[in-house]
């Protein structure tokens, strides 16, 4: 007869492993572990991502060059050029400031209605196969 042990008694929980974690730009709180709340594998690259992006360059103290000069561009008046170097942008930040993430696709479309441009970044992690896809609304704020 097989003995049955306690731990065979539950489901095994499936659990995503790890690979990139990023903390809350506000420092959450979890109100039951009470530890910090992270943003976890994708989620956590998609962040940076757009927070990458909507970094003006000159705005991080000691990193000035940190960032991209995409809300420059959403005051030009919107072209097929100006899509393409809103492209070149994107790239180039993704390149050069997130290691995690190799971009396969930019696509930026602009809506002249509402004064917006939408960005359609796909892009691969590192230790996934499957790309993912982050739809930006870049839109003038002033």
């Amino acid at each position: 007869m097989a003995i049955v042990e306690r731990k065979d008694l539950f489901t095994p929980l499936k659990q995503q492993p790890e690979y990139f974690s990023d903390f809350f730009t506000d420092l959450d709180i979890h109100p039951i572990k009470k530890d910090l709340v992270r943003y976890t594998n994708e989620e956590a690259v998609k962040t940076c991502i757009r927070n990458l992006l909507s970094t003006n360059r000159g705005d991080r103290l000691f990193n000035v060059t940190l960032g991209s000069d995409i809300r420059s561009m959403l005051f030009e008046n919107f072209s097929p050029a100006t899509e393409k170097v809103i492209e070149q942008h994107i790239r180039n930040t993704i390149d050069n400031y997130e290691p995690r993430a190799r971009v396969e696709d930019v696509r930026v479309v602009s809506d002249d209605l509402n004064y917006t441009l939408t960005a359609t970044i796909v892009f691969s992690i590192i230790n996934k196969q499957e790309p993912i896809t982050l739809e930006l609304i870049l839109n003038r704020i002033r």
